[in-house]
């Protein structure tokens, strides 16, 4: 009797929780409960509806969908991410991938309407409760996106009852594609007849709406494009989580808004990072507060997509657990956990917004992302869809064999082991986890690193061969095969840089009263840092004018780094032909991993290049007293140009051997002379000269234009080597050299009555003058030692310089 008493209570719970086909007994006929002009009840949801019990009350009547809600959940924020679920082929976007995000409110209005609001967070007050707060509030006003007739009210618990389904159906801006996306998808017309919802699900957070809307195409063959969404609608925190504001000396993604203050004279920009809520359990915090490790309230936790591949979830798991070490420099231990997923739970979705998914999609598109969906009040993380996209494990191997092959034997063929390629799979993993907490890239992380060390086995095997996984330094390709490296030496990882800036994102503060009195401790803790530590230093996303920011680079020094990367290089492509080969392969894998070969080479000359006419640019705020922006030592910027004299301007054939010519188009001689040519552009501008210029001004013993183009020109002008093949390209050069000596001289007005630019007005074209004159007596002396071909090109030269010369005379220089 008193199992069977047990059963009976645990099927009542049942029947109040969780879905049932119509949850209210009661359907009472009468209207007199009701507004009026509003129907009864049980005329709205009738004895046909399905119910489903969750944040709101969901119930379907035939065709037609209703939200039921209570008084509780009108005016509380709800973050709406509608992502993809299924895309046709080469629509550009996958499922699982984020299509819209917006923070919304349902709102009673007048005249039996409920409201729904689209929150503008771009304004806040210190005070809520100052005049000023009034004020602010009386000048915003949060757009009503859709209008909603109250269809009726729940008398049991009176609950409003609207009815969605026109709103989900149909092309909603809050719940479909933005207007951006649309454009550049090209999509037009929703299609009322080929759209359709799916169905809704409920869950005690968040309501999950499911589906299929088709758009008319002017470049889809069939007319029109048919897309499968699912929308999440997550009820924010009713308390948001404090603040913590960004310091552009530490990388963290970060909100945007204006901040009014009463005490102060303007209005100020602040941005709040985006992290997730980590606190110690209440039973913690004094533990946590004495330096004790201890678990926070509620764990991070990443689920991997049930799609990916069995023998990769191993490591995609080992890459997400990497980041506990990094968290327990915040204070706490297990903060943060990779799982698989569990496919027997039928409770759980992977399209539901309480869960984070490690998202595997089967892409040719070579890439793997890491978004996060945060509250705009507050920044705190709600969920990440990590994308890992199947062919980021073709970017991979062509990275680790053209970087690492020399190193290690394992690299040196296209299809890697396994337990290579896991490895691999895990630092992507690592670093796109990083960017789902919050962190940025860093690209100045790898110049923390002495390119010396990077050749030391013991240092580099222990510390890693830069401070940041969100670094874009993929492997050691500095290390030498004599060096003997290993793996540990090889592999990124997550490095000091990564452990500070969790400690600074997520250590918990409970001292600070708010998240102003937080904002000056934490800019404290990393001014000090920063003094003890200049290796913490956050280098940004590499778009910036400082060399020591830079993608794909490593080491303290771009020039040694890179002489070390193009003798690996050539070793490398001797064994191209070997290392692609596979039965049956029509020499594509080659082609591709040559086409490898050259992109690592150019990214090397980059890197150099970015020594000329830049600055080392260190942020700071007032108190740390030192200066922000400093030059670029004179001979950085000399080694650089003798860098493009040895590597580039002396022809480097060895990248176009004969015996893969003889396989797969080269196009030696374009390749060759289209890279001469655009770094003559670049180093012949105008504007770089003008750069060089203003460093003049700027400090003593700075290189100057006279000097930059003399060095420049010795790389340039010398006596031919007899060698046939290196002659024609110093020709070609040579040649190119003047072209742009008369582009500098004799600009061209882009438009008629067009004014010269500032770089163009500047010394630069009498510093060109001067240097053209002193370039023919060098010629000149040239010619008269020079035989056969070479005379004539020098005489050609000469003729060359004439026309300048002439045509300058009658300028104004």
């Amino acid at each position: 009797m008193k199992k069977i008493f047990i059963i009976l209570i645990m099927l009542l719970a049942t029947q109040q929780h969780g879905f049932s086909q119509n949850p209210t007994e009661k359907k009472a006929d009468s209207t007199s409960t009701q507004p009026k002009g509003v129907q009864a009840y049980n005329k709205v949801i009738t004895d046909k509806a399905k119910s489903k019990t969750g944040l709101f009350t969901i119930s379907q009547v035939d065709t037609k969908y209703y939200f039921q809600i209570p008084d509780s959940l009108f005016n509380r924020y709800m973050l709406v991410v509608t992502r993809y679920l299924s895309t046709p082929e080469g629509f550009g976007s996958f499922g699982g991938e984020k299509a819209n995000e917006q923070t919304i409110y349902f709102e009673k209005g007048s005249n039996n309407n409920v409201y729904l609001r689209s929150l503008q967070y771009k304004q806040d007050v210190r005070n809520a409760d100052s005049m000023l707060a009034r004020a602010l509030a009386g000048s915003n006003e949060n757009p009503i996106v859709a209008a909603f007739p109250i269809k009726t009210t729940n008398p049991d618990n009176g609950d409003v009852v609207i009815e969605v389904t026109d709103t989900f159906k149909k092309d909603n801006a809050m719940f479909s594609l933005e207007s951006k996306e649309k454009t550049e998808k090209k999509l037009t017309t929703l299609s009322d007849d080929k759209s359709f919802i799916e169905g809704i699900d409920v869950y005690p957070i968040n309501i999950e709406i499911k589906t299929t809307k088709t758009y008319t195409s002017s470049t889809a063959s069939s007319g029109g494009v048919t897309l499968r969404f699912n929308t999440s609608i997550v009820l924010l925190p009713k308390t948001p989580m404090r603040k913590r504001f960004a310091d552009e000396r530490v990388g963290y993604f970060a909100n945007k808004y204006v901040l009014f203050d009463d005490d102060e004279q303007r209005a100020k920009a602040k941005y709040i990072v985006q992290r997730y809520r980590l606190e110690p359990k209440d039973k913690d915090v004094k533990k946590y507060l004495r330096g004790e490790l201890v678990e926070p309230k509620k764990q991070i936790v990443y689920y991997i997509d049930p799609a990916t591949p069995k023998k990769w979830r191993p490591y995609l798991i080992a890459g997400i657990n990497d980041w506990q070490k990094a968290f327990e420099a915040a204070g706490f231990k297990n903060a943060i956990v990779g799982k698989e997923w569990p496919e027997d739970d039928k409770t759980m979705s992977l399209e539901d917004a309480r869960y984070s998914v490690v998202r595997y999609y089967a892409s040719e598109t070579p890439n793997a992302y890491g978004p996060r969906v945060s509250d705009p009040r507050s920044g705190e993380i709600i969920e990440s869809h990590v994308g890992w996209y199947h062919n980021v494990m073709k970017l991979v191997q062509r990275w680790y064999m053209i970087q690492a092959g020399p190193l290690d034997p394992k690299a040196r063929k296209m299809h890697l082991d396994d337990e290579l390629m896991g490895q691999l799979i895990r630092f992507v993993s690592s670093h796109e986890i990083g960017h789902t907490i919050g962190l940025r890239h860093n690209m100045g992380a790898s110049s923390a690193t002495p390119v010396e060390k990077l050749r030391d086995k013991k240092w580099v095997e222990a510390n890693g061969h830069t401070v940041s996984i969100m670094d874009y330094a993929r492997f050691n390709y500095v290390a030498q095969p004599e060096d003997n490296i290993g793996p540990a030496g090889i592999y990124p990882r997550i490095g000091m840089y990564d452990k500070w800036a969790i400690k600074w994102g997520y250590g918990y503060l409970p001292n600070a009263k708010d998240e102003f009195e937080e904002e000056n401790i934490l800019s404290k803790m990393t001014t000090d840092s920063l003094t003890v530590n200049p290796k913490l230093w956050f280098g940004g996303e590499g778009k910036e004018e400082d060399p020591r920011s830079q993608t794909e680079d490593l080491g303290d020094d771009a020039v040694l780094a890179s002489d070390y990367g193009i003798k690996n290089l050539k070793r490398v492509v001797p064994n191209l032909i070997s290392w692609t080969y596979q039965p049956n392969d029509a020499y594509d894998n080659l082609s591709d991993m040559h086409k490898a070969v050259v992109a690592q080479y150019s990214r090397y000359l980059y890197h150099v290049l970015k020594y000329i006419g830049n600055n080392y640019v260190t942020k700071r705020t007032v108190d740390e007293k030192a200066i922000v922006y400093k030059p670029i030592p004179k001979a950085k910027v000399k080694a650089a140009i003798g860098y493009v004299g040895r590597q580039l301007f002396e022809a480097p054939l060895w990248m176009y051997p004969k015996e893969i010519d003889e396989l797969i188009p080269l196009k030696t001689a374009d390749q060759i002379a289209d890279q001469q040519n655009q770094i003559l552009n670049m180093l012949l501008s105008s504007g770089m000269l003008y750069n060089i210029s203003l460093k003049t001004m700027e400090s003593e013993g700075a290189y100057t234009v006279p000097e930059f183009l003399n060095d420049l020109g010795q790389t340039v002008w010398i006596n031919f080597s007899g060698d046939e093949k290196r002659d024609f390209y110093r020709r070609s050069l040579q040649r190119g050299y003047i072209e742009k000596i008369g582009m500098l001289l004799l600009p061209k007005e882009t438009e008629p009555g067009k004014a010269l630019n500032a770089a163009q007005r500047s010394d630069v074209r009498l510093y060109g003058k001067q240097h053209l004159l002193k370039l023919k007596t060098d010629v000149t002396k040239l010619k008269n030692t020079a035989t056969g071909i070479n005379k004539d090109h020098f005489e050609s030269i000469l003729i060359e310089m004439d026309k300048i010369i002439s045509k300058l005379n009658k300028t104004d220089i």
